[in-house]
């Protein structure tokens, strides 16, 4: 039986946590990771109780990106067997990028090549102080281009053209500078910011928060157009009269706790 490259955890609060777990190799995806995320993202995505997604990785480091056993095949397959390896990371990069729940990737030590593609595809991203980024890929003749739409949005034009080119490494104040992380932190104190954001979350209504991250990927870098008004009219109208606007609207002026969250215990 194969080894399972990933483990899955869903806590009381419905915080789910998929963590890489190859910690032996630096959690460095094959074709076998990359299958087993995109099969658990499907699943997590589909489960109503999950309310917040957390990746996560087991070990000193992130992920090494492509693991090498994995790269020589790839160079002993024809452009067929390339295209459809290709097309599997593909998949897993929109996967992660559409999750309906707000996904938070909390990233230590290394996150190279591919790597730093899923850290760029989550909504929020968090890590140690000790942690380092490197799009590696022209080193060794290739190119970041399966991850580039999303490391390009997080980076923009500017610096991927550098970072694209060099396959320097930079550290993780130059990734919150260039856009691809929101907090640095020490690693004793990387759980408890992440906790800190997913209580934040959990906060919010979860209708609201899938729509507002549709909204974004509906919006972002389109011209403001009359199709564009019309999508945000008919999205402000629709989540007004959807339920949980209706009960968000009816707590915040009734001054009580929307049903979503559970009652404070001097509520009860």
């Amino acid at each position: 039986m194969n080894q399972v490259y990933t483990q899955v955890s869903i806590d009381q609060r419905g915080v789910a946590n998929l963590v890489l777990n190859r910690p032996d190799v630096h959690n460095a995806f094959d074709d076998q990771m990359i299958a087993e995320l995109i099969q658990e993202l499907e699943k997590l995505a589909s489960n109503d109780q999950v309310k917040v997604l957390l990746l996560s990785a087991n070990g000193k480091n992130f992920s090494a990106g492509a693991d090498l056993n994995w790269m020589r095949s790839m160079a002993e397959k024809d452009y067929g067997q390339n295209l459809d390896d290709a097309n599997e990371l593909a998949m897993l990069m929109h996967k992660l990028d559409k999750f309906p729940k707000p996904t938070v990737a909390i990233v230590q030590g290394a996150a190279f090549g591919g790597a730093v593609g899923l850290v760029a595809c989550c909504d929020i991203a968090i890590a140690s102080d000790n942690a380092s980024f490197c799009l590696s890929e022209v080193k060794i003749g290739l190119i970041p281009a399966v991850i580039s739409p999303y490391v390009m949005r997080a980076l923009g034009e500017r610096q991927s053209r550098r970072y694209f080119l060099t396959a320097e490494r930079f550290n993780a104040d130059i990734a919150k500078q260039l856009g691809l992380l929101h907090e640095v932190t020490s690693v004793s104190e990387l759980a408890d910011k992440a906790n800190g954001l997913i209580d934040n979350l959990l906060q919010n209504s979860p209708a609201a928060i899938s729509a507002a991250k549709a909204l974004i990927h509906n919006i972002y870098n389109r011209k403001i157009s009359n199709n564009v008004v019309a999508h945000t009219t008919q999205a402000i109208a629709e989540i007004r009269v959807s339920d949980e606007g209706q009960e968000g609207l009816s707590a915040f002026l009734e001054k009580r706790r929307p049903n979503w969250l559970a009652p404070k215990p001097q509520d009860n």
